[in-house]
């Protein structure tokens, strides 16, 4: 990818630190571009990533329900993020081929 629009640098930058768990590699991977082009987005955008966050404890443990429940409504808002990012990456490149 030459030249990609500031949405998507944005967008894939968002990609990254949402998901604590994933690597710089693997987001690359899922979105297509190099792994050292989204360092560098990383870098520029001056991102650190959450080390961990400090919430309160719940009085009572999750039931195994709730805790999948709550998984499941992570990966959906992950699958929802790299589609739309999938999205404007396509419209983008679509219409930089007409003729």
């Amino acid at each position: 990818m030459k030249n990609c629009p500031p949405q998507f640098k944005a967008d894939a930058v968002a990609l990254y630190e949402s998901r604590p768990e994933a690597t710089i590699r693997s987001v690359a991977a899922d979105l297509g571009i190099n792994p050292e082009t989204l360092r560098n987005w990383v870098r520029a955008a001056g991102v650190s990533r959450p080390r961990g966050r400090r919430t309160q404890e719940p009085s009572q443990p999750p039931t195994p329900l709730e805790a999948e429940n709550a998984a499941l409504r992570k990966k959906v808002r992950e699958l929802e993020e790299e589609r739309e990012i999938l999205r404007k990456a396509a419209k983008y490149f679509s219409g930089e081929t007409r003729w």
